[in-house]
């Protein structure tokens, strides 16, 4: 487990709903090229209302029906590792908004393995069953 305190650099990456790489959504690829270069975690949120630098208005509004909203990637670790990891997204976001801000980890806990010969609930992709 990757152990973060102290300084470090938050990613934002601001991105639509239905933004794609390769027929999956872009999100997703942005996520998973995060875990596969070893980046201490990563989060995606849905927004209920926004606009960007097309000046579209996209709202979950049900007059509305938007079905493109705002979703937000942010992704923590040291500001080694995600300066290193910036080129992946300039190949991946053709449109949206990238932002970099300097912050302070206090606590980054993840849940502790089971004991030795304890039978583990995760599946093939690393989720945990309930």
């Amino acid at each position: 487990m990757t152990r973060l305190t102290g300084s470090a650099l938050r990613l934002t990456v601001l991105i639509g709903e239905n933004d794609t790489w390769q027929h999956k959504p872009l999100y997703t690829e942005i996520v998973h090229r995060a875990h596969a270069a070893g980046l201490a975690g990563a989060s995606v949120f849905r927004g209920i209302e926004g606009y960007g630098a097309s000046s579209l208005i996209h709202t979950s509004r049900l007059l509305s029906l938007s079905e493109d909203l705002p979703v937000a990637v942010i992704i923590v670790d040291t500001e080694d590792r995600v300066r290193e990891f910036l080129p992946q997204l300039d190949e991946l976001v053709a449109e949206g908004l990238v932002i970099l801000d300097d912050c302070e980890v206090i606590r980054y806990v993840g849940q502790e393995t089971a004991p030795a010969g304890t039978p583990d609930k995760t599946d093939a992709k690393g989720k945990k069953s309930l």
